[in-house]
């Protein structure tokens, strides 16, 4: 059996948050599964949730000796996360490495000494042991580096181009727009000519979307934003967004834009507004805060929660293999992740590191190398 060093998290019911670093066994893979040694894993926002919770991390203390990080969590919150109480649970979504041992099936002997993304859950680990099906194997000469975001951001951008298209909207809104992820989606819609208004914080994230070309920035934090984002929705037609951001009132903002866009032609007394749907998917929670809605966006429009998983299961097998093949073929452009920090399993225990990157900071993204030291 291989040993691997592995986090894992755990909330008590007594309100007590701890993640470990843990020894455990792997065993021999069977006929159609891979053992992967994992060499680059991201640190996502989607991963902070799984591994904190809503604890208290400027209280958090770590017991160096058994690598043990504590953390308190209100009692009263604890009745919102009940199902996960009590239990210790794996954490990482994705990450990437190098299969080193295979069962003896022609998929699983096919992938031995390849590069491959890994979309599990628990991939904060020295190894993981997967079906041959669940890797994407990516071409020769691509790192672990560069292949370890091959899931989550890759495939949130093209899902959110299939959804619009789906839906049958024909531009898009998006907020955080600066972001890793968002930066992939403006080459998506650069390349297929989709109209993107990109919404962000202030002038710096700005900068970073018009040096890759993007054309229609706003910015939240402008004395112009609400006029800036009428004038956005006008050009592009825009009555679909992605919202990252979850909390405040900018969901509601962007719904006001779309209707008085959808109703600037309209004559005479109209009690429902435009006819055209309005849909804000929120995606994210970057403001944990109360979602904000001032009704003044007529009666056809819709605010609902988005996740990629659910998503993806609404495509069929053929499509999800055709986008599966797209982001290994665009790993380097496309899809190319720029990490700034590289961690150990261990480092990611500190709190002073965790206070680093649980910030979720545009142009700061944190890579978890299980290997080193």
């Amino acid at each position: 059996m291989t040993l691997s060093k592995q986090l894992f998290t755990h909330i008590s019911s007594k309100g007590q948050l701890e993640v470990s670093l843990q020894e455990i066994e792997i065993p021999e893979p069977s006929s159609n599964q891979v053992l992967v040694r994992i060499d680059a894993a991201p640190i996502n926002p989607s991963d902070m949730w799984p591994m904190f919770g809503p604890a208290n991390l400027a209280n958090a203390e770590l017991n160096v000796e058994k690598n043990l990080l504590i953390a308190p969590v209100h009692e009263q919150i604890l009745p919102r996360i009940k199902s996960r109480l009590d239990q210790t649970l794996p954490i990482g979504n994705e990450g990437a490495g190098v299969v080193v041992a295979a069962g003896n099936s022609e998929a699983a002997q096919a992938l031995i000494g390849k590069t491959v993304g890994v979309l599990t859950g628990s991939m904060y680990a020295q190894y993981c042991l997967v079906p041959a099906q669940a890797c994407l194997p990516h071409k020769d000469g691509v790192t672990p580096r560069q292949a370890a975001s091959s899931f989550v951001n890759p495939l949130t951008a093209l899902s959110m181009v299939e959804n619009m298209r789906m839906e049958g909207h024909t531009a898009l809104v998006h907020t955080a727009a600066a972001s890793s992820l968002g930066q992939m989606l403006n080459r998506i819609c650069i390349a297929q000519d989709i109209a993107l208004v990109n919404i962000v914080r202030n002038q710096e994230q700005a900068g970073i979307l018009k040096e890759m070309g993007a054309t229609i920035i706003c910015d939240s934090s402008s004395a112009t934003f609400h006029k800036d984002l009428y004038q956005a929705i006008e050009k592009t037609g825009a009555t679909l967004a992605f919202d990252a951001i979850g909390g405040g009132q900018l969901a509601s903002d962007i719904l006001t834009a779309m209707e008085a866009v959808g109703t600037k032609d309209i004559e005479g007394f109209n009690t429902y507004g435009s006819e055209l749907n309005k849909q804000i998917y929120v995606y994210g929670g970057l403001d944990m805060g109360p979602t904000t809605l001032n009704r003044a966006y007529g009666m056809t429009w819709s605010i609902s929660g988005w996740l990629l998983n659910r998503f993806l299961a609404r495509l069929t097998p053929e499509r999800m293999g055709q986008l599966r093949k797209q982001v290994a073929d665009e790993i380097n452009t496309t899809f190319a992740s720029d990490f700034t920090d590289e961690i150990s399993l261990q480092q990611a225990l500190e709190p002073a590191t965790i206070l680093k990157y649980n910030a979720k900071k545009t142009g700061e993204k944190f890579l978890i190398n299980p290997s080193k030291k």
